[in-house]
C-alpha cells in the first residue's frame, strides 16, 4: 500500500521518505526564478526574498510528477490531495491518474483542505496502515474525515488578498488605511476563501474564531493547529489564547511552505480544526 500527498501536508519531501509517505512538492516563484518548495528554498529564505520586495506566485506539483510517482506503483495507491479550488493539485492527480495503464488501484482523494488538517489525515492514514488496517478502512476513514474540518486565515498585508482576488483593490486600499484585521474562512466545499468578519485587533479576530470553534462544537475531540508565516512570537501567543477557550484540546503549532505563504502573505497566521 502506498500513500502519496503534496507539501500541503507541510512534510516536505526528505521528511516524507522517513515516514514511508510520498510527497510531491509545490512551487513558487519569485523574481523570475521557481523554487522547489523544502527542496530549493526554505520558508525563511522565501519570507525574507518576499519582504525585500519579491512578487511570488505559486504552482500545484506538475501531472508528470504524478505519472511518473503512479507508473512506479504496482500496489493499492491512495493519493490525498489539498482542497480542488485552492490548488490544481487534485486535478492535476486525476489527470495523471487517467493517463496511466492498469490504474484501477489508485485512488485520488480531495481533501478540500490544507495545511494542519491535510496533515492530520495524512498522519492518521500512515498510522492506520501501519497497525494493518486494510486499504478500504483507510479510504473510508479518510472520506469520513473530508467533512470534519474548518479553516480560517488571518492575513497580515492585504496586497496578497488583493493579488489572490480574495480582495478587490480599492476594498484592500481602504481596508489597509484604517488598521483592521480581517478573518478568511474557507467555504464549506473547500474551494475557496470568503470572508468572516472584519476586527480591530488581532487578538479580537483569535476571539471571534474560537467562538466559532466553540459554536460548531470543538472540543477535546478536535485538533487545533496554529500555521504562520514567520511570525513564531505571535503563534505562540495565539496557541495561549486559543488554550484558554479549549484546555483540554490538543493545538499543534506549525511553520507554512512557501506556497502558502505566497496566499496569505508573511505574518499571515491560520487556525484549523479536524475531529480526531
Amino acid at each position: 500500500m502506498k500513500i502519496v500527498a503534496d507539501t500541503s501536508t507541510l512534510y516536505s519531501p526528505t521528511e516524507g521518505k522517513t515516514i514511508d509517505l510520498t510527497v510531491l512538492p509545490l512551487s513558487v516563484t519569485v523574481n523570475g526564478k521557481t523554487y522547489t518548495e523544502y527542496v530549493d528554498i526554505t520558508s525563511k529564505e522565501f519570507v525574507d526574498i518576499v519582504r525585500a520586495g519579491g512578487v511570488p506566485t505559486s504552482s500545484q506539483p506538475s501531472v508528470g510528477g504524478y505519472i511518473e510517482t503512479f507508473e512506479n506503483a504496482d500496489e493499492d495507491t491512495l493519493v490525498l490531495c489539498m482542497a480542488d479550488g485552492l490548488s490544481g493539485t487534485y486535478q492535476s492527480a486525476v489527470g495523471a491518474r487517467n493517463s496511466v495503464a492498469n490504474n484501477e488501484h489508485i485512488h485520488v482523494i480531495n481533501t478540500r483542505t490544507l495545511c494542519g488538517p491535510h496533515r492530520y489525515m495524512t498522519n492518521k492514514a500512515l498510522k492506520m496502515k501501519s497497525e494493518g488496517a486494510s486499504f478500504e478502512a483507510i479510504k473510508a476513514e479518510m472520506e469520513m474525515l473530508c467533512d470534519n474540518h474548518i479553516s480560517f486565515l488571518i492575513p497580515s498585508d492585504f496586497d496578497f488578498l488583493k493579488r489572490g482576488g480574495r480582495l478587490t483593490p480599492i476594498a484592500a486600499t481602504a481596508l489597509g488605511m484604517l488598521k483592521v484585521v480581517p478573518v478568511m474562512t474557507q467555504t464549506e466545499d473547500g474551494k475557496r476563501l470568503e470572508s468572516f468578519g472584519i476586527k480591530r485587533t488581532h487578538k479580537k479576530a483569535v476571539d471571534a474564531v474560537c467562538e466559532k470553534l466553540k459554536e460548531i462544537g470543538v472540543n477535546e475531540n478536535y485538533l487545533i493547529s496554529v500555521s504562520h508565516a514567520d511570525v513564531k512570537e505571535q503563534a505562540i501567543a495565539t496557541v495561549n489564547q486559543i488554550s484558554e477557550y479549549f484546555p483540554n484540546t490538543q493545538i499543534e503549532l506549525l511553520d507554512l511552505s512557501p506556497a502558502f505563504i505566497t496566499q496569505g502573505g508573511p505574518g499571515c497566521i491560520a487556525i484549523q480544526a479536524i475531529k480526531l
